[in-house]
């Protein structure tokens, strides 16, 4: 396997850890996003969408993180990141969904960089714009975690899942953009905990080869 990737990107990071919960390894190759080598010609001809991630298996390449990580539980379903029973399922694919749909896509590079460039947004706008999002989608979710979570270790239940893979990467880039997580107290603790295992440890964007 070959995980196309870049060290900042939060949507890889998540595959990163599924990759390490499931005991995978596979080839890293980076694409700079702050270059914009995800757009170029070669990178286009791998994955037509020029995002970051993309895992290629046997000559096939899958996008889109979350399509990725599925395709990885299915393949290699221990351990489990989604639920047996199919309620269940559903919430912790709601709670992934609430970050890799609702609050990462209004804050990737793509979109901080359109706020600089084309919207002639200063610093001080583009990370008051990521301040406000980062606050807009953690107060639900943290409503829901606080709901479904056991002791504040896991997001649903008391085991990984999806959900936690989705919000390690989320709250990493909101500490990055100094983001008040105060009111979040439930998601803070959640993340502490996943934290300090090793599989979400390696997979943080400092320890990857192209950090450097």
């Amino acid at each position: 396997m070959k995980l196309y990737n870049y060290f900042r990107s939060s949507a890889a990071f998540r595959v990163r850890i599924a990759l390490n919960l499931k005991g995978l390894t596979c080839d890293y190759v980076s694409k700079a996003l702050i270059k914009n080598e995800q757009r170029a010609a070669d990178y286009l001809a791998v994955n037509p969408q020029g995002l970051i991630p993309a895992l290629e298996v046997d000559g096939t390449v899958l996008s889109q993180s979350l399509a990725i990580i599925e395709y990885l539980n299915d393949l290699h379903p221990q351990p489990p990141l989604l639920p047996a029973d199919p309620l269940a399922r559903a919430q912790v694919r709601s709670m992934a969904l609430a970050i890799a749909c609702d609050i990462h896509p209004l804050n990737n590079l793509r979109v901080l960089n359109y706020l600089r460039q084309d919207l002639a947004q200063n610093d001080d706008g583009v990370n008051t714009w990521y301040r406000h999002w980062i606050g807009e989608g953690f107060r639900g979710l943290e409503l829901q975690v606080a709901k479904h979570s056991s002791a504040r270790r896991h997001c649903f239940g008391d085991s990984l899942s999806l959900a936690d893979v989705c919000l390690v990467p989320q709250m990493y880039n909101a500490r990055r953009f100094n983001c008040d997580l105060t009111p979040f107290p439930t998601l803070v603790a959640i993340a502490t905990h996943l934290e300090s295992l090793p599989a979400f440890d390696s997979a943080r964007p400092e320890v990857q080869p192209d950090a450097k």
